[in-house]
């Protein structure tokens, strides 16, 4: 099975919490974006209880794929954790109240294969996000933590496009959902995550950070001019891969998808 080959890899190479030498912080080199940014990644990586439970209930019976699912949970808690234990070093707190407003499940896709590309674009993103500020934060530790994650994140995107390349091969009936996913999540003029989409308005978050604030000071304060469209042109170039049709701009996919429901 693909996810043994998973489980090998991660098992050898993957990086652990107690890497991280938190007592060498250097509180002088930390500033207020940083922790702000650190308390949205722990918001946006603790929907993953959530995304595990969805997957496996939604692909019942692909053996395969849910044990993926695991290996990739357990990843997801692990930057959660690293995240949160950053901000413990520094004094600052999370509360757990609104960590557990995001313990509910996803609804699942219009398609399976609809649930896997609306992750590809997911990891994608997060990688973009994470290496970009692994540049930009000026506090050693959090630095290595961005970059580490960023690299599992980018590990994360090329099993589920395995898997969703291995799906469509065997329903090609869910090409449309998989085209109608991306359209959806790569034509806006801002980033999109399914954390923002499914998780909005939650009342027990008060005023805690969310994954959306994150983004926003992404692109206020760190992306440069035209990088939202390098991300969104990356997405496209990847489906491209997975389908073999030409969806290098919104408009093609908009075809493309309109040629698959034909």
């Amino acid at each position: 099975m693909h996810s043994y080959d998973v489980f090998r890899h991660y098992e050898r190479l993957h990086w652990k919490l107690g890497d991280l030498d938190l007592e060498s912080i250097d509180p002088t080199l930390v500033r207020p974006e940083h922790v702000t940014l650190a308390k949205s990644a722990t918001m946006g990586e603790s929907n993953v209880i959530a995304a595990v439970h969805g997957f496996l209930d939604e692909f019942v019976d692909d053996y395969d794929f849910s044990t993926f699912a695991v290996v990739w949970g357990f990843q997801e808690v692990q930057h959660h954790y690293a995240f949160r234990a950053w901000l413990a070093a520094i004094g600052e707190h999370v509360e757990d109240t609104a960590i557990h407003a995001m313990r509910a499940p996803y609804a699942p896709g219009t398609t399976p294969s609809a649930t896997l590309a609306t992750n590809i674009i997911s990891e994608l993103t997060v990688n973009h996000v994470y290496r970009t500020m692994s540049r930009w934060v000026t506090e050693p530790v959090l630095q290595r933590l961005l970059l580490e994650a960023s690299r599992d994140e980018a590990g994360h995107a090329r099993e589920f496009i395995h898997y969703t390349t291995e799906r469509l091969a065997r329903r090609p009936a869910e090409l449309p959902s998989v085209l109608e996913t991306l359209y959806v999540y790569s034509s806006e003029a801002k980033i999109k995550h399914p954390v923002s989409t499914f998780k909005s308005g939650i009342a027990e978050l008060g005023e805690h950070a969310t994954i959306d604030t994150g983004f926003e000071l992404f692109l206020e304060q760190i992306a440069e001019d035209g990088e939202l469209e390098v991300l969104h042109d990356k997405v496209r170039r990847t489906f491209t891969g997975i389908t073999g049709l030409d969806l290098s701009s919104n408009a093609k996919v908009r075809r493309a998808l309109a040629d698959a429901i034909a």
